[in-house]
């Protein structure tokens, strides 16, 4: 573009711009923080001056300034209930596109927190005055299953029976989850890291100046919850008796047979696959991008090559898939349990420190007889 003799050329701060997600919870800002009772931070109100441009100073790190990112996902936002200071993640959801994920995540907290229960409870949902068919979803504020990484096998092993549990609890309860893959996985880790984290950085502290110190879920143990109702079912028990056809819709993760080439299927073994093959990519064999796999998972290989058997009607049931992992379980031996989990691509450098460090917590929890499978006391 060429400049006329009159014009300057503004230099634009790309992180003092808001996006459209952005905006929208800027511009329900005050009436969540009056109205409803929740604060969220600095970047969405109303108010908002970046902080490196109140203290110029600051401008040469904006990129590590707390309120220099926008959040990663565009339809969600973190904030504080003020009457209890307690995190909570808040999520819009559009009725018109999801019209059950509202009635299914209502349906699923209404069975109380029972030990069983593994699906992320909605704490509150609110009607914005402007609506226009969208609600907002109150939730606990949770992070990645894997973060912080898992020192032992047991750690893992017991998040495979939580996991393995929520799925057949909603299954008892004729619900069909659809989507269950690496990052509707969540636990509830704020336990582990005595000084808080970052909701969006979950690595860093709140503060985003240095990194979250944590310790282990041996130490702490924590509970896992499937997220993510979308694209989720309830169904009558009377139709779960014959043969179940549902409209195909795809999840985050495509790779379930019968989605190939097919307009219908029974959710219920694909959901038996999808939570096989979580296991299978993230654990066992690594899907080359997110994860890169494990030594040391061969306990479960048999089982988890069943649950992602061709075949929909050859794998297994959840009720079965809890009875055989309860006998995997009760023959894994203590040792193993508290043995480190190595990845396949850890480096050789890192190994010997991280062995050095891991026997350190492995004598500590034994000293103070903490069982190797990790319980949460729910």
């Amino acid at each position: 573009m060429v400049r006329g003799p009159t014009e300057t050329l503004v230099k634009v701060d790309p992180f003092a711009i808001l996006n459209p997600g952005e905006l929208y919870w800027r511009d329900h800002s005050e009436w969540l923080e009056q109205v409803c009772g929740y604060r969220l931070r600095p970047r969405f109100r109303p108010d908002w001056v970046p902080s490196w441009h109140a203290d110029p100073r600051k401008a040469p790190f904006r990129i590590i300034c707390e309120d220099a990112w926008s959040p990663f996902a565009q339809t969600t936002v973190d904030a504080v209930r003020i009457r209890d200071k307690a995190d909570v993640f808040l999520k819009t959801v559009n009725l018109v596109r999801h019209p059950h994920e509202v009635e299914i995540g209502r349906f699923l907290t209404s069975l109380g927190p029972q030990r069983e229960n593994h699906c992320v409870p909605i704490l509150e949902i609110l009607e914005p005055p402007d609506s226009s068919g969208t609600v907002i979803l109150v939730m606990p504020l949770l992070r990645s299953y894997d973060s912080p990484k898992f020192d032992t096998f047991g750690e893992v092993v017991e998040m495979f029976r939580q996991l393995f549990e929520g799925m057949q609890f909603m299954h008892k309860h004729d619900v069909a989850h659809r989507d269950a893959h690496c990052l509707n996985i969540m636990m509830d880790g704020a336990r582990l890291f005595p000084h808080g984290f970052h909701p969006d950085h979950q690595h860093l502290k709140p503060d985003k100046y240095s990194d979250a110190s944590h310790t282990t879920r041996t130490w702490i143990p924590v509970k896992y919850y499937f997220v993510d109702f979308g694209i989720s079912r309830r169904y009558a028990s009377a139709q779960r008796e014959g043969e179940l056809w549902e409209p195909i819709i795809r999840s985050g993760d495509k790779s379930p047979p019968e989605h190939d080439g097919m307009v219908s299927a029974d959710p219920f073994p694909t959901d038996v696959y999808l939570l096989g093959n979580f296991i299978k990519t993230q654990f066992i064999e690594g899907d080359g991008v997110i994860s890169f796999g494990f030594h040391g998972f061969k306990f479960i290989t048999a089982l988890v090559q069943e649950m992602t058997q061709t075949e929909p009607t050859h794998r297994p049931t959840m009720d079965e898939v809890v009875v055989r992992f309860a006998d995997i379980q009760k023959k894994s031996s203590c040792w193993k349990l508290r043995s480190r989990v190595v990845g396949k691509k850890e480096s050789r450098w890192m190994k010997p420190p991280r062995l050095v460090m891991h026997w350190s917590r492995r004598f500590r929890s034994i000293a103070v007889r903490r069982p190797p499978l990790p319980v949460p006391s729910d």
